[in-house]
């Protein structure tokens, strides 16, 4: 150590033995239960260092006081500074350009980090044209919000006008309450807030929407979608801001249907229709319950959408999760016309895709009626999966035709 200079021993966490084997997989999480030690008294979100009971190190990553202790940021001794966040962000901006996704034209709205599928976990980025808006789920990462919309702006360039932080309600209670969610960079703009799908116009409330505003995770299903349209009366359930109505409006549907509990989605879903499809008679949006709605629709589609929200978002509630599938598939499958295609989704992650399969197919045998398998799906490239963190794999739908 140079005479003068100051040394800061790093925050560091010991396991206990043999509990380095997940982190040894690259697994990146470190869980309470498997901290022998914690030395340097790190505060919420600070930089740690984890090292296993043989001193041997093992990775650093942001410390929290809860169950998962350590999400982890890199499986080397590195320093989490401007430079990492855009080493870290350009490879995953790389990634979108590769695949497509990422540029203007016909297309402006994908995901550019998604948390453990990036090697960042606790970061959601999405773009939705010249708009980035970041979403943080650890307090490390809000630490760290405004370092990594200075690393945005500088991979994306001139291709980002702003910056929207949107994490209230993601964060741990216990945390220093976000009392307002913010720009980090630019400001609003009403324009800005339409943004283009595969040439569709879709407009964004990430100030106020669900999630980040829109659901990017459907694109391909969507996409999927408009290719079976075509002629048939299509009813879109849980349409949120109608991603999927527009869509099979494009496919050629002879009626689109959408149904959503929220006054402001059956708004959102109006206007998005008006934007691409303006004065289109075949639409019609109805502010209802899910279930309610379709009691009484017996025989009057042969397309089904469900794409409910997360019925469970712990463990303990996986068991009423599955039987609200199983309920609400069982409707469609007694409701929907012969030979009609549903497209059905889980978007929990705790539900896995065998549970969810099985209580689709318990809805099928329950009915009588005879089903097929056309399309098991899943979430798209810019929503990868970790290959060493398969929980990241939360969506998971299947497209039936029912006899």
């Amino acid at each position: 150590m140079k005479t003068g200079t100051l040394y800061l021993k790093p925050k560091t966490l010991y396991l206990k033995p043999k509990k380095e084997e997940s982190l040894l997989r690259f697994h990146p999480w470190v869980f309470s239960g498997a901290v022998a030690s914690v030395e340097g008294e790190p505060a919420e979100g600070d930089v740690v260092e984890v090292y296993g009971s043989d001193n041997r190190f093992l990775g650093t990553g942001h410390y929290q006081a809860a169950t998962i202790m350590v999400r982890i940021l890199s499986f080397k001794p590195v320093a989490i500074d401007l430079a990492f966040w855009k080493d870290s962000i350009g490879r995953a901006y790389e990634l979108r350009r590769s695949l497509g996704l990422a540029g203007a034209g016909t297309h402006n709205t994908y995901r550019l980090i998604h948390g453990e599928g990036d090697h960042l976990p606790g970061l959601i980025v999405d773009v939705y044209a010249q708009t980035a808006v970041i979403q943080s789920h650890s307090i490390g990462m809000h630490r760290d919000r405004k370092r990594i919309a200075a690393a945005l702006c500088d991979v994306l360039g001139d291709g980002i006008r702003r910056i929207y932080y949107k994490s209230e309600g993601t964060l741990p209670a216990r945390t220093a309450p976000v009392d307002e969610n913010e720009y980090l960079f630019g400001e609003d703009c009403d324009d800005a807030h339409v943004a283009v799908e595969n040439g569709l116009k879709f407009r964004i409330d990430w100030m106020k929407g669900q999630k980040t505003g829109f659901f990017i995770d459907q694109r391909e299903n969507r996409t999927l979608l408009e290719r079976y349209a075509c002629g048939r009366a299509v009813l879109n359930m849980f349409c949120y801001t109608g991603g999927f109505s527009v869509y099979a409006l494009r496919g050629g549907a002879s009626l689109v249907h959408s149904v959503d509990s929220s006054a402001k989605a059956i708004s959102l879903t109006n206007e998005n229709v008006t934007l691409n499809f303006p004065g289109d008679s075949r639409h019609e949006a109805f502010a209802e319950d899910a279930f309610k709605f379709m009691e009484n629709i017996d025989g009057r589609y042969d397309l089904i959408i469900l794409d409910p929200p997360a019925f469970a978002k712990h463990k303990d509630a996986l068991r009423n999760a599955l039987q609200g599938y199983r309920k609400l598939n069982v409707i469609a499958f007694k409701k929907i016309r012969p030979g009609g295609i549903i497209f059905t989704f889980s978007c929990s992650q705790i539900v896995g895709k065998t549970d969810f399969r099985l209580a689709v197919f318990s809805a099928a045998a329950q009915t009588g009626r005879r089903v097929r398998i056309l399309h098991q799906l899943t979430q798209p490239a810019d929503h990868p999966v970790n290959i060493y963190h398969p929980e990241g794999e939360y969506l998971k739908g299947l497209v039936l035709q029912v006899e």
